[in-house]
């Protein structure tokens, strides 16, 4: 039976991806600050599908929290065969008007713990000649996007970085998969503060269910594929006009669709 390491687990795409694989017949090993959430989950799925299911309480904004993580997984001598790093934020407004100490944080949490928790596993995964990785990144990742520019910056090194591992290690018989949905219904545009696009993803208008982004993650991971665009074609046409059009008059239409409201 293999297992699976999801970070960002308690909630949103995180518990849905737990929730999918669960169904397979997968281990899992559940990552997150969430520790009620976490352990709620884990018990649920434990006695739904007689699998195991083991839970890591740990802030990966915390600098160094990714290699704990390794530790503990390693200590208890678990193999992990699918690694999905998944948990991420975002935050809106004018970068110059923005908490500096929260665009660092976004930084660890989005970037350098995937970084060492991709370092930390992928090794083993080469030994064995199997395994795979499942970043999440996002449509935000295709184009910068005004008044979260860290966010859509730190989504464009998730996809770049992915892809680049992908050809690296394909021929090992590795997968490594860039997820990138679009607006999907979790909690994250309320963390964010953007109220534009948490109120249309409280009312289901341009917005993905956590499931059908995972249903698209995992349908993608099957075949040979670097990255999987989530979300169907209008998410397709997003990330594909920066090649029909020039990145400043983009990027202008895109600041003025995300300028804050006065």
């Amino acid at each position: 039976m293999s297992t699976a390491l999801i970070t960002g687990a308690s909630s949103g795409i995180g518990a849905a991806f737990a929730q999918a694989l669960a169904t397979r017949q997968t281990n899992l090993v559940l990552v997150a600050r969430s520790e009620d959430k976490l352990y709620s989950l884990a018990q649920q799925l434990q006695a739904q599908y007689q699998i195991q299911v083991e839970v890591l309480v740990q802030d990966l904004t915390a600098p160094g929290a990714a290699t704990k993580v390794f530790e503990a997984v390693t200590q208890n001598k678990i193999s992990i065969d699918l690694l999905i790093n998944n948990a991420g934020f975002g935050t809106y407004g004018p970068f110059s008007e923005a908490s500096l100490p929260k665009q660092l944080e976004m930084i660890q949490l989005n970037i350098l713990s995937l970084v060492e928790l991709t370092y930390q596993f992928l090794p083993q995964m080469q030994q064995r000649g199997s395994g795979s990785i499942i970043n999440l990144s996002s449509i935000a990742g295709f184009q910068p996007v005004p008044y979260m520019s860290v966010y859509a910056a730190t989504k464009a090194f998730v996809l770049s970085f992915s892809e680049a591992l992908w050809a690296e290690n394909r021929e090992k018989g590795l997968k490594v998969l860039a997820v990138c949905p679009g607006p999907t219904q979790t909690k994250f545009f309320d963390i964010a503060g953007f109220d534009q696009l948490a109120s249309a993803s409280s009312e289901n208008q341009r917005s993905a269910t956590p499931e059908s982004v995972v249903r698209d993650a995992l349908k993608g991971l099957e075949g040979d594929n670097s990255t999987v665009v989530t979300g169907g074609l209008p998410n397709q046409i997003i990330v594909n006009l920066p090649r029909l059009f020039p990145r400043d008059g983009l990027v202008k239409i895109v600041e003025q669709q995300f300028r804050p409201k006065s």
